[in-house]
């Protein structure tokens, strides 16, 4: 099912595409940044949860600066002072959180109306044209992110892009999830996990140092599960910087693996994420404050959690790190899937 989601400033008219599965659950997305809407989950007593924050319309999306579920890139995450070298060449971007790069700089992948390639009762597929020089990133590069609403309770995300000449990808999604409901206030009291032994510690601007951290024996580890608010006050110093979590984490194993899981005992709603990346970065919305949502809802800090899988910060100006290099003429893509049950997260 398909109806107008409103008109941009530019006069745009975007597109709200309504995706089923049998099992009653139903995503909402908008070819206006590609973007996770709505996202309704079955609670324990069959009844209908909307599990992530977001906006009524394409003119809420084009104001909002907190990326509410939309695809971001080229480069997710940050990149130190918005330079970096490839293939003997450097190259400035767009400087725009304390003198550095975070989501590819302005004029972002989701606040942009992507092409809708195609639509169906489950699925939706969207294609942006980004040209050389786009944000400063070298080679034009067309990329398809493509929504599968399966009846295994997963709402799939299957990125894909073959660049023009060689540049720079990490695209991730950036859904704010609240299990108990988008509109149901703190997450504090809502479990998570994540697989992962070590993370990666910044500087004061969220920068990685390069020093990979064993989160054995901090608040950083979260691998037995926990609830989010549990230690996310610690007088630890990577929590104090980042007001809460906001870390990439180093995921544990390769290939399309279970990396996170999230539990909300209010809805009975658990939530795995997969992905095939090496890690992702748990954001606890610490600097939301007073920002008017969906059905007139204003959400707070720490009213939703991120999993933002990706290449970690500032990969590319980090040899010891895995590259976000994408290769001209070649195909690069990603997979994630966030997958949805009722009942405690089970073990791996």
């Amino acid at each position: 099912m398909t109806e107008s989601f409103g008109t941009t400033k530019k006069g745009e008219k975007c597109q709200l595409f309504r995706l089923r599965n049998q099992k009653g659950m139903e995503a909402h997305i908008t070819d206006y940044g590609a973007t996770v809407v709505r996202l309704y989950v079955p609670d324990r007593e069959g009844d209908l949860v909307d599990v992530v924050l977001g906006y009524e319309d394409a003119a809420g999306y084009e104001k909002g600066t907190i990326s509410f579920g939309g695809l971001v890139g080229r480069v997710a995450n940050r990149i130190r002072k918005g330079r970096f070298e490839l293939n003997g060449k450097e190259y400035h971007l767009t400087a725009n959180a304390q003198g550095n790069t975070l989501h590819g700089g302005r004029d972002f992948y989701n606040q942009r109306k992507w092409e809708t390639l195609e639509a169906g009762e489950d699925h939706v597929a969207f294609e942006l044209y980004s040209p050389d020089g786009d944000q400063g990133f070298p080679g034009g590069v067309t990329i398809r992110v493509t929504y599968t609403l399966t009846d295994a309770g997963e709402l799939a995300i299957h990125y894909e892009a073959r660049p023009e000449a060689d540049t720079l990808l990490n695209v991730t999604n950036h859904s704010y999830f609240n299990l108990g409901g988008h509109d149901s206030g703190s997450v504090e009291d809502q479990w998570v996990q994540i697989l992962a032994d070590s993370f990666t510690v910044t500087d004061e601007d969220s920068i990685p140092t390069g020093e990979i951290r064993a989160v054995e024996g901090t608040p950083m580890d979260l691998r037995q599960g926990k609830r989010i608010g549990e230690e996310i006050g610690a007088e630890y110093p990577a929590l104090v910087m980042a007001r809460g979590y906001d870390h990439n984490f180093v995921l544990n194993g390769t290939g399309l693996r279970t990396v996170a899981r999230m539990y909300a005992e209010k809805t009975g709603i658990a939530m795995e994420v997969d992905t095939d990346l090496p890690g992702v970065q748990f954001y606890t919305a610490n600097y939301i404050e007073a920002e008017p949502g969906k059905e007139g809802k204003v959400y707070g800090k720490r009213s939703g959690a991120c999993f933002e899988t990706q290449y970690f910060p500032d990969a590319v100006n980090h040899p010891e790190f895995a590259t976000p290099l994408a290769k001209g003429g070649q195909l690069w893509e990603s997979r994630t899937v966030y997958r949805f049950s009722q009942g405690m997260f089970r073990e791996v």
